[in-house]
């Protein structure tokens, strides 16, 4: 089999998600996610329950992907796996059936960074999408992570700012928490910052030197706002739910916009990529096209299935690994940190 006709299965298993993807060359096949529901009765993640569920889940996903796919196993060209970083408990049995099934087959295994692939998941190819050209500015935007990357090439990424602390996505949970609402709230607060006025509650804006972001701040201002308003009005919250969350989601969204300002001001990049669970946010969706407009930059924004945690996204990196024949062995242990650029 030659490289025109490269198929690769890619498992993805970094934190709640299990998930399984079949891509022919740049295109996906097919990108199964199982969701672990579970959690939301505990307000976040369980490690352990999160890893019995991985277990649980990816043999029979595998089984669907490659059967949505409708291709047999015996076609494929090469196993790619989540390497880290995430829970190490779900990583390894990713990797753990990763590396038993290239075995199997006697194909090459591939690892992946996860934050890389949600970079390069703008590389699958999609009707409609074009990919950043070289050199462009990425902001990975999820639940664990928070950070602004220049990417000069598919495996040459530079970090050039993070989160001190929160994630943004954990931002969003913990707030709505201070809400009363359930996990994950992120996707709810958008829900609701589509029906408020988002200059009601202002909330301050961190100072944070160079490219670094910080929201733990944030958090503390607006449970210290609840706190006051709720000793008046008990009822606060619920009357005025919608407009806190759109205030909320204003300033998560400034804070962001500022950093990726800066970086395009100090870097002359004019090609902005978005990526990470967080991409699916409306608000910075919105900003992100007006930015466009008014910075003259050219937006990138991927598909919602390749937002989120997905096994597509560390196909197209297995995939541009496999034509560089750059292939890991059975040693490579998984990692639950595993910094961009190692």
């Amino acid at each position: 089999m030659n490289n025109k006709d490269t198929y690769i299965l890619a498992i993805e298993s970094s934190c709640d998600d299990t998930s399984a993807a079949v891509l022919h060359n740049r295109r996906a096949l097919s990108n199964i996610v199982a969701t672990q529901h579970i959690h939301e009765a505990y307000g976040g993640v369980v490690p352990e329950l999160a890893s019995r569920a991985h277990q649980k889940n990816i043999v029979p996903l595998v089984h669907q992907a490659l059967a949505k796919a409708n291709i047999d196993k015996k076609q494929l060209s090469a196993i790619a796996f989540t390497r880290g970083p995430g829970l190490l408990g779900s990583l390894l049995v990713g990797t753990s059936f990763a590396k038993s099934l290239s075995l199997a087959l006697e194909i090459p295994l591939i690892e992946v960074n996860h934050m890389e692939a949600h970079i390069l998941s703008h590389f699958i190819e999609t009707p409609g999408q074009t990919p950043p050209p070289f050199p462009f500015l990425a902001m990975t935007v999820s639940g664990g992570h928070t950070q602004i990357v220049r990417v000069r090439d598919y495996f040459d990424m530079e970090v050039l700012g993070e989160t001190l602390d929160d994630a943004v996505g954990e931002a969003f949970d913990k707030s709505a928490k201070l809400l009363g609402m359930p996990y994950p709230g992120g996707p709810l607060i958008d829900q609701c910052a589509r029906r408020g006025d988002p200059d009601k509650y202002p909330f301050p804006i961190p100072k944070v030197a160079g490219l670094d972001f910080s929201f733990s701040g944030l958090k503390t201002s607006i449970l210290y706002f609840l706190q006051r308003e709720t000793k008046m009005d008990p009822d606060f919250v619920d009357k005025e739910r919608d407009h806190i969350c759109a205030s909320i989601q204003k300033t998560i969204v400034e804070i962001l916009m500022r950093k990726i300002r800066k970086a395009a001001t100090e870097t002359g990049i004019k090609h902005i990529a978005i990526a990470g669970g967080v991409a699916a946010n409306s608000g910075i969706r919105q900003a992100l096209v007006r930015a466009e407009k008014e910075q003259g930059w050219n937006t990138y924004i991927p598909p919602f299935e390749y937002c989120t945690d997905n096994a597509g996204m560390i196909g197209i990196v297995g995939y541009l690994k496999y034509l560089d024949n750059r292939f890991t062995d059975l040693r490579t242990p998984a990692l639950a940190r595993y910094h961009i650029g190692n």
